[in-house]
């Protein structure tokens, strides 16, 4: 049994809502993944990670989760708790959001409401790992009070290790 609360699974903002994962989220979710410009994910292939996304939070109790905006409705990304690279302890605070909506403070938006349900486990540190090259992606963890603690080799570059001590 986990020392830790589980996690909200349902965030909401002035302008975001966080939920848990659905089937009908795969079209747009693998839209998203092909923006990466690293090959077409199919919709079939977002399917199945969807499943594994929904499995991983049955037994961690942390979640990775849609972002729509409020207004609109519309799918715009993802952003929550995973282990990554580290631990259930101490997760890794993880988002992605679609090129069209960039430049709006929607990551930090939702980020910031993944930290508060993080603080609301019990968790007293969350990481993140970013490409040192991700300029947009450090300002948004910089605004959100996390730390440079290292910076890693891996085979797609350096990584840039963050932490943020909780609350």
């Amino acid at each position: 049994m986990s020392p830790y609360e589980t996690m909200p699974f349902h965030l909401e903002t002035e302008r975001l809502i966080l939920r848990p994962w659905a089937e009908s989220d795969a079209a747009d979710f693998s839209a998203l993944l092909s923006e990466r410009g690293k090959g077409t994910s199919t919709v079939e292939r977002s399917r199945t990670s969807i499943g594994e996304l929904l499995a991983a939070t049955e037994t961690t109790g942390i979640a990775l989760l849609p972002v729509q905006r409020r207004d609109e409705g519309d799918f715009i990304g993802y952003c929550g708790l995973i282990i990554g690279r580290t631990t259930l302890e101490e997760p890794e605070i993880a988002y992605e959001l679609c090129r069209r909506v960039h430049g709006r403070g929607y990551a930090t938006e939702a980020a910031g409401a993944v930290v508060d349900a993080a603080v609301a486990t019990g968790r007293k540190r969350l990481w993140s790992t970013v490409g040192t090259w991700n300029t947009p992606s450090l300002r948004v963890l910089e605004k959100l009070g996390f730390e440079r603690d290292r910076v890693s080799m891996e085979e797609n570059g350096e990584v840039a290790w963050l932490t943020r001590s909780l609350p």
